[in-house]
């Protein structure tokens, strides 16, 4: 029978210390997320109200997260030179995109880029573009089917701002048997004095109108549900079972683990209620503050593909 003493025991134990010790220091514990600063991408240029909305909302998003978030421009492409470089980024929950949906739907869908309808995971969106077919206030019609009907007997121009908005408005032509012709204008800033001068009968807009409310009416949301301001104005999904993406998102790269989505997603959630960004967006843009997690998003961004397929589709 062998005895322990005390100086043995301790020595022994001394030896299990070591050998945790290295295998510790062999396999460090990994840092909880975020442990470093955070970039969020804009693909656009700075000043615009997605711009202005990323901004604003970046603080508020960094003190949830606990951790500085960086704030990149990258426009270019309508979005695809920053969507693109989030795409490549690593999936770790570091670099995250603030965007319009429609930059990461519309692109692949018709265009030759380097990023596909799968290289996006959705954590969140906060707010839906208020986007309308608005006309002058004193326009001979006041509904979209007296705007169609109308254009059975008189030909109309209308602003073309964008290939998206273009696409929407001769699908509604072609469902409807009607031609209109589009008159090309550079964003919101061109299509107001243009509709207002008379140059053109109706137009897109992606939310401009919200500051014409006693020169301009909607005649139609483009969205899938009716806009804040315009809540008895049926949505072009009530009619023809379609939708323009709305929704203002954030994404990451396709493949970041679920737990880092779930952290920026709940922070998101907290964010969006901040009163600065809520002010902001309510007040000053308009837009409905609208959270919804990653979930939900993911479902309706599928919808809303499915709507952009068959637009695609019927305007050939």
């Amino acid at each position: 029978m062998k005895h322990f003493t005390l100086s043995r025991v301790a020595a022994a134990l001394g030896g299990v210390g070591l050998a945790l010790g290295l295998t510790l220091g062999a396999n460090p514990a990994l840092a909880e997320y975020p442990d470093k600063p955070v970039t969020l991408v804009i693909p656009y240029k700075a000043g615009g109200s997605t711009e202005t909305m990323a901004r604003v909302f970046s603080v508020a998003l960094g003190s949830a997260l606990g951790q500085k978030i960086i704030v990149k421009t990258k426009p270019g492409g309508g979005g695809a030179i920053g969507a693109t470089e989030v795409s490549n980024a690593p999936a770790d929950g570091y670099t995250l995109l603030f965007a319009a949906s429609s930059t990461l739907l519309w692109p692949p869908l018709t265009q030759d880029v380097e990023y596909t309808l799968d290289s996006f995971d959705y954590v969140g969106k906060i707010t839906d573009y208020q986007q309308a077919i608005v006309a002058k206030a004193d326009a001979p019609f006041d509904t979209m089917e007296e705007l169609i009907e109308y254009a059975k007997t008189q030909p109309l121009n209308y602003a073309d701002q964008s290939a998206l908005s273009r696409k929407f408005i001769d699908f509604i032509g072609a469902e409807k048997g009607v031609e209109w012709t589009g008159i090309p204008t550079k964003g919101g800033g061109e299509m107001v004095p243009f509709l207002l001068g008379g140059k053109i009968d109706f137009a897109w807009s992606g939310g401009v109108h919200n500051r014409y409310g006693d020169k301009m009416k909607v005649l139609a949301s483009m969205n899938s549900g009716r806009l804040l301001a315009s809540p008895d104005v049926p949505s072009i999904f009530e009619t023809f079972g379609v939708s323009m993406p709305s929704q203002a998102v954030i994404a990451v790269p396709t493949g970041t683990p679920a737990d880092v989505i779930a952290k920026i997603e709940a922070a998101m959630e907290t964010a969006s209620k901040d009163a600065e960004f809520v002010d902001l967006v309510t007040n000053k843009l308009q837009f409905p503050v609208s959270f919804v997690g990653s979930e939900a998003l993911s479902m309706d961004i599928a919808k809303t593909i499915e709507g952009l397929k068959a637009v695609i589709e019927k305007t050939k």
